[in-house]
């Protein structure tokens, strides 16, 4: 084969049915025994085939199809490799969004919690102030604490109390 098509094995033929006649008939104790052929398939690929004629259009035709194959096979391999990119690309973008989106969650949460704290903070400090400010309302209607005298601009006296002294003009 190498004799007849060259070194490159690609462009050997799968089946060249002269070159088998060739080797088979060549003479010696398997004679026409090429590769597990007979005398009968032998005589037969002898008289059917012919070295110019059938030889060599097949083998163009069969180099032709090796090589579109070739390239099939080269779009094939590129395609594939294309396509693991972008599926590692993909896997890698919802992997990171998927991250992304765990960290809007935890800051959220986060939030949240924060809030929380501060309304129970305004909670208790609005109880407290309301507590103040019972107590110093009860104290003041009960009578139990002296009068300030800033305490007429924020707090009307009770019924009937004498009206407290005017501050002192400086």
């Amino acid at each position: 084969m190498r004799e007849r098509y060259g070194d490159d094995i690609l462009t050997h033929l799968e089946f060249d049915p002269d070159l088998w006649m060739e080797v088979g008939s060549s003479g010696g104790p398997e004679k026409n025994r090429v590769y597990g052929l007979c005398n009968t398939m032998a005589d037969n690929l002898w008289s059917t085939c012919s070295v110019s004629t059938v030889g060599s259009s097949q083998f163009k035709k069969f180099v032709a199809l090796q090589q579109h194959t070739t390239q099939l096979t080269e779009k094939y391999d590129n395609l594939s490799a294309e396509y693991a990119q972008l599926k590692a690309s993909h896997a890698q973008q919802r992997a990171e969004q998927r991250a992304e989106s765990e960290q809007i969650k935890a800051s959220q949460a986060q939030q949240k919690a924060e809030y929380e704290q501060q309304k129970a903070a305004y909670e208790q400090q609005k109880e407290a102030y309301e507590q103040l400010r019972e107590m110093i309302m009860n104290m003041a209607n009960s009578r139990t604490c002296a009068p300030n005298l800033f305490w007429l601009y924020n707090h009307q006296p009770p019924p009937g109390s004498p009206p407290p002294p005017a501050p002192p003009l400086y």
